[in-house]
């Protein structure tokens, strides 16, 4: 296992692709990587994933109305509705496995500040690998 697999499944699980990061996550803490480079990378990859979902959100919902666009408009118009209610904060979120990309990519729709969406996205998925190695360390502790 390598920071390369680790930084390209955290990107692909960010994007609207099936991806899940965890695996490779965890398995390089099994086999004994330092738990900060992982977390860095993880974070890092799993963050710029989001960064593609905002690209397309903020330049392709021209195509909205096109059969292969991801989603439905009215879905969009619901996500739309539901993120100006409840702003950018819930960017913090985005590291959820359901509706965490399609987060991501309102908030290109909606204009979201690129840097303001980076900074809120980044730490939301760094306090989750910090704690999948939480997680993990207390699992060690509590089986040894």
């Amino acid at each position: 296992m390598s920071y390369t697999i680790l930084f390209l499944s955290a990107f692909g699980a960010a994007t609207i692709l099936p991806f899940y990061s965890e695996i490779a996550f965890i398995s390089m803490l099994e086999q004994g990587f330092a738990p900060f480079a992982v977390w860095l990378v993880a974070t890092t990859g799993n963050s710029l994933g989001a960064a593609v979902n905002w690209v397309l959100g903020r330049f392709l919902t021209r195509f909205e109305a096109r059969r292969w666009f991801p989603f439905k408009p009215e879905s969009l118009h619901r996500s739309q509705a539901w993120f100006q209610k409840y702003g950018v904060w819930s960017l913090l979120f985005a590291w959820l496995p359901i509706g965490g990309d399609a987060l991501t990519f309102i908030a290109g729709v909606m204009r979201v500040r690129f840097e303001l969406f980076l900074v809120l996205t980044a730490i939301g998925k760094g306090v989750r690998y910090a704690v999948l190695i939480l997680l993990y360390n207390g699992y060690l502790q509590v089986v040894s």
